[in-house]
């Protein structure tokens, strides 16, 4: 998995962020993960802390602005896997 050097501060930001969607689906024990992630009914929490994520994540490794979808996270990640290995 190519994961680019990061800094303290940016670790640490992803390290929250990350806790939060752990915050957000402990709202909900009973939940099974598959529940918890239908899309037609996922916590109003937890899609928010998955996106905080996702902005803090596609940050580190380079997005040049907010990414909307999977294919662009693939592009990224292809991206800095490639010069990762190149170098």
């Amino acid at each position: 998995f190519p994961v680019p050097e990061l800094d303290e501060k940016t670790r640490e930001r992803i390290i929250k962020a990350g806790q939060k969607v752990l915050d957000a689906r402990a709202l909900h024990p009973e939940r099974s993960l598959a529940e918890h992630y239908n899309p037609l009914v996922m916590a109003p929490e937890l899609v928010k802390a998955h996106d905080v994520l996702d902005r803090e994540v596609d940050k580190a490794f380079g997005a040049p602005r907010k990414l909307t979808s999977e294919r662009q996270r693939q592009e990224l990640l292809f991206a800095n896997y490639a010069k990762l290995t190149n170098d």
